[in-house]
């Protein structure tokens, strides 16, 4: 084990988590990357010729709570920075429709992150850990019809990471989120959306690598427009959004 920071990654498989376990290689950091699927980690860091010395993968689900306890028990070292990537996406006319797609959601993208956070927030005996960032979306700044159920679970988890910021403001521990735009992943597969508007995950992955001391970071300029379009808005002018 190098001496280095320690990155915990949760939800490792998504495409922005897997551009940012190379870019905290690249800068020296040791990467526990934790997901369900090991096999495709195992395969990307093959494919990437990652440093094996410098990573380790393990099996983290967010949606089963009652592991979140010994997973985080078990790490071979506790880490510096936490990225929470998990995130899981039904349309919103099916989550109208199908309550264990809407469930899904709700235990993927805010239930999950706020279970397996407060376990890592709340150990006194980790006073290594200085930064913990998690990923939202712009979906979750206003509710819109097109894709409200979603949106309201990344809402949640953004102003818990607002609270969080305040609770941890003490010891010194940064709590970034990351507003998001839509981005080239197999998570946004098949929806119908502007392509200048979307970006790439190597590139979004460098505002997370690259966190500072802002609460909200939105890549992008052309989403900070977005953002602030929807954050003053009256309602009758969001209603009317595509």
């Amino acid at each position: 084990m190098n001496s280095s920071k320690t990155v915990l990654i949760l939800g490792a498989n998504s495409d922005v988590a897997k551009q940012c376990i190379k870019l905290y290689i690249k800068k020296g950091s040791y990467v526990i990357s934790a997901s369900r699927n090991l096999k495709s980690l195992e395969n990307f860091a093959d494919e990437n010729h990652l440093d094996k010395s410098k990573m380790e993968i393990k099996y983290f689900d967010a949606t089963d709570f009652a592991s979140h306890q010994k997973f985080y028990d078990e790490l071979s070292v506790k880490p510096n920075i936490v990225v929470y990537s998990a995130g899981f996406l039904v349309e919103n006319q099916n989550a109208l429709r199908n309550f264990n797609g809407t469930f899904e959601m709700m235990k993927t993208n805010y239930i999950g992150a706020v279970s397996i956070l407060n376990i890592i927030a709340m150990d006194p005996s980790n006073k290594n850990l200085e930064r913990i960032i998690g990923l939202s979306s712009l979906s979750g700044v206003r509710g819109r019809k097109s894709n409200f159920v979603y949106g309201s679970t990344k809402s949640a988890f953004t102003q818990y990471l607002a609270g969080l910021r305040q609770e941890l403001a003490s010891r010194k521990i940064i709590v970034n989120v990351l507003v998001i735009g839509y981005i080239n992943t197999k998570i946004n597969a098949g929806l119908e959306l502007n392509k200048n508007l979307i970006m790439e995950p190597d590139y979004v992955a460098k505002f997370i690598t690259n966190a500072g001391k802002s609460f909200e970071i939105v890549p992008n300029w052309k989403w900070k427009i977005i953002y602030w379009i929807l954050k003053l808005s009256p309602e009758f002018l969001v209603a009317k959004l595509p």
